[in-house]
């Protein structure tokens, strides 16, 4: 990954995961719960918000190395940051209990409402829409747009919710400096820091540049997601350590952006703030 910020590399980090302690009610409105990958339950002034929503076992050729995720109950509004298939996953969407809309990245809503799903409706970056008193902003995101092998394209999106405070959900992105327009807006940032992989590449973050992310954006609170869920099948191409990547991200984190809170979640784990 670039280092756009120029900052020296640290160490790998050893030693257990710090966790998130706070699990009671919110006295700002606002409770996340991560259930795995790209899936967050975001609960803000009595709205349910849910990014990328995943809850099966297995998704093609990569199964659920976490504990299988609570069902999250009735959504108020369902978030697709962009159209693979970990992060667009039909059965998941088609079972999904929800009273509002799906938002999806330009020109998705077609090829989904051909697909069963109803009241879709596809956002760009800059696009905004009201969901009960909750404003929703489409943001830019750096990502390959295509669903493989066949499936359509669609321009990826992070988005911005804003109630009695602000959660940023960055989706599946790389580095870019626009993510600095987000500075002072964001209360929380939903930061992915790796993948279902060894490795990543182009198009994602990882600890270390999601640890920049977290310096341009400077939320008051950083939660890792999209590590530590999903791998291949065949045990021999998973990763060793499947907590490294948060455990990275809070190291670097501290060094780059030391006044952002770090929360590190276990899959399941909710946080109120």
């Amino acid at each position: 990954m670039t280092n756009a910020l120029g900052l020296d590399a640290i160490a790998s980090v050893s030693g257990p995961v710090s966790r998130a302690s706070n699990s009671g009610t919110s006295s700002s409105g606002v409770a996340i719960t991560w259930l795995g990958h790209a899936t967050v339950l975001v609960e803000i002034d009595g709205r349910r918000v849910i990014t990328d929503p995943v809850l099966r076992h297995r998704i093609g050729p990569l199964v659920r190395i976490a504990p299988d995720p609570p069902q999250p109950g009735t959504v108020d509004c369902v978030l697709l940051s962009h159209l693979h298939a970990d992060h667009t996953d039909l059965p998941t969407l088609r079972a999904l209990e929800r009273s509002g809309p799906i938002l999806a990245p330009h020109p998705a809503r077609e090829w989904l409402t051909a697909r069963g799903l109803a009241d879709v409706r596809d956002l760009r970056p800059g696009d905004e829409i009201g969901v009960g008193e909750l404003r929703i902003t489409a943001t830019a995101a750096v990502h390959d747009p295509r669903r493989r092998p066949l499936g359509p394209a669609a321009t990826p999106a992070g988005y911005l919710i804003r109630g009695s405070s602000a959660v940023y959900f960055a989706g599946d992105t790389d580095l870019f400096a626009g993510m600095a327009e987000l500075r002072g807006a964001v209360d929380v940032a939903l930061l992915p820091v790796w993948g279902w992989g060894a490795r990543v590449g182009a198009g994602h973050l990882d600890p270390r540049s999601a640890a920049e992310a977290a310096a341009l954006i400077a939320p008051a609170v950083a939660i890792p997601i999209h590590w530590g869920t999903f791998a291949l099948a065949r045990p021999a191409r998973r990763a060793v350590d499947p907590e490294r990547p948060a455990r990275e991200f809070a190291a670097f984190t501290k060094q780059y952006a030391p006044a952002v809170e770090v929360r590190v979640l276990a899959p399941g784990e909710r946080t109120a703030l």
